[in-house]
């Protein structure tokens, strides 16, 4: 059972969203995640510091967080073959769909682009099949 968090989500949301914003009207970039990671793989490209510096705060935000003394819950139902073969197709629809959920997602729909809104769109319709595959079909 998942317990609904509206507080908690709606300032998630907001971080989220400040941060893109923050990033676009900073350094005219995109937040999407993957190109972000991306470009702190060897060979560094001329703009590694900033996309390590948004990584950095992606990992330190939650770090600071459990160090408070408050904790984050969460249980993963699958085996690590079964995570890592998720893992791979991932990569391979990220590679495919030129980006990720966060670029296309978050940033690409806030620009009313055609193709983020299509991608999205196709993102969670996969995700919804997906669902339902795993818990009404397969019955796990």
């Amino acid at each position: 059972m998942t317990e609904f968090t509206p507080w908690l989500s709606l300032a998630g949301g907001i971080l989220i969203g400040l941060s893109a914003v923050l990033l676009m009207a900073l350094h005219g970039r995109i937040a999407g995640m993957t190109a972000i990671l991306a470009g702190i793989i060897p060979p560094l490209p001329a703009d590694w510091a900033w996309r390590a510096a948004f990584l950095a705060g992606a990992v330190i935000g939650p770090l600071a967080y459990i160090a408070s003394g408050n904790s984050i819950e969460f249980a993963v139902p699958v085996s690590m073959p079964a995570l890592a073969v998720g893992g791979v197709i991932v990569g391979i629809g990220v590679t495919y769909g030129s980006g990720c959920t966060s670029g296309h997602g978050v940033c690409g729909m806030a620009r009313l682009s055609p193709r983020s809104i299509v991608a999205t769109l196709v993102f969670m319709a996969f995700a919804i099949a997906t669902v339902f595959v795993i818990r009404h079909v397969i019955g796990a």
